[in-house]
């Protein structure tokens, strides 16, 4: 199914439906999760894929797009949330035979800006709350993959372009209600010396350099829609809290991804040498270090202290590459999803199509469920929908 709306008529039903559900005071969203002390929602849902690469798709009809059927099969399951994680040169108009330079990175293209319009109206229209993520920013990314013109931790220029983009997208999407649409800032922060290396070491980001970044966008975002919901990643990859941060009235996103040995086991992107990754297990010795359930609540510990302290927390990004044995993703997973649900935190697969997904992921030691003509992974599913 195709959803063609219009900018005007998109901002026009958003306003009329942020008049009635405006927030007041800090960042609280309408919820039902009234015994746990987590200002966010347990919200449940996906990451969508649509503005990930930088680069447009090369088949845009080819099926990798988010469909209304997508959105609406969520609702139906039982979700209410999904993030756009976004590379900021996918929706810019630039000369893309060389790489981009420091002049063209506010160069916003309207056609691709029209088509964030129409993906959140979309969820909204299953009320599906939606986090605009900027998965790549103006000279950071926790991926290579993009020759950057600039250090985010660095660069004046690229923290002025990245407070630009913010600015921009609070100032369109201003008359949507943060029950809504919130705003996560940049995807898993870390210090990267080389950005063209995709192995290359990533450590953590100083704290007050991360805060100055983080300050900036969110003064940019609230200078043109005051009450709007930001969420900041974790610092280090997102696997740690950033006190840093606590008093600027931001929730934070931690990560569900812990240990990487079994949700990105041969995952190309993390080996250089898949087939050197040891095999995983749950619970059990994995490359000669015992990893089961009392590890994996030491890892989420400081994350539920934080939320105990009144900051709102939320689990972005969580899930398995597919090349991991499908039993033991189930155990290990199970696990997160039981830590997190406990506690009051909701959680994001990766995606809801493809490798980390309950459709078409491609795993080649389950049997898949016929869902309208795609695999449905049927055990992920009922996992996921665990209250």
């Amino acid at each position: 199914m195709t959803n063609n709306i219009n900018r005007r008529s998109f901002l026009r039903n958003s306003a009329i439906a942020a008049a009635g559900v405006a927030l007041t005071g800090s960042y609280a969203c309408s919820s039902t999760q009234t015994e746990t002390k987590n200002k966010l929602p347990r919200w449940k849902g996906f990451n969508l894929l649509d503005l990930f690469s930088p680069e447009p798709p090369q088949n845009p009809e080819g099926g990798s797009l988010t469909t209304e059927d997508d959105l609406k099969w969520m609702a139906d399951w039982g979700f209410d949330f999904v993030r756009i994680p976004m590379a900021y040169p996918r929706y810019l108009s630039f000369d893309r035979s060389g790489d981009i330079t420091k002049d063209e990175v506010l160069n916003y293209d309207p056609s691709v800006l029209e088509q964030v319009d129409n993906l959140i109206s979309m969820a909204n229209k299953y009320n599906l709350h939606v986090s605009l993520n900027l998965h790549r920013a103006p000279g950071y990314c926790i991926n290579a993959g993009f020759h950057e013109p600039f250090n985010l931790w660095k660069d004046k220029e690229a923290q002025d372009a990245f407070n630009a983009h913010w600015g921009m997208w609070a100032e369109r999407y201003k008359g949507i209600s943060s029950d809504k649409l919130s705003f996560d800032l940049l995807n898993e922060p870390a210090y990267i010396e080389d950005m063209n290396d995709q192995y290359a070491q990533k450590v953590t980001v100083p704290g007050e350099t991360y805060r100055k970044v983080i300050l900036g966008a969110s003064e940019a975002i609230r200078s043109a829609s005051p009450e709007r919901l930001i969420i900041a990643d974790g610092n280090n990859v997102g696997n740690d809290p950033t006190p840093e941060i606590t008093d600027l009235n931001i929730a934070q996103s931690c990560r569900g991804y812990w240990p990487g040995l079994i949700s990105h086991y041969q995952a190309s992107w993390v080996w250089k040498d898949p087939s050197q990754a040891p095999t995983p297990v749950w619970p059990g010795n994995i490359d000669g270090k015992y990893y089961g359930r009392e590890q994996l609540e030491e890892y989420y510990k400081p994350w539920i202290d934080l939320k105990d302290r009144g900051i709102g927390v939320h689990c972005g990004e969580c899930g398995c590459y597919s090349k991991t044995p499908h039993n033991v993703f189930l155990a290990w997973f199970g696990d997160v999803i039981d830590i997190l649900t406990s506690a009051g935190i909701g959680f994001a697969l990766w995606n809801f199509r493809g490798s980390f997904g309950i459709l078409d992921s491609g795993r080649t030691d389950i049997e898949y469920t016929d869902w309208h003509g795609h695999k449905l992974d049927s055990k992920l599913l009922t996992l996921l929908q665990r209250k």
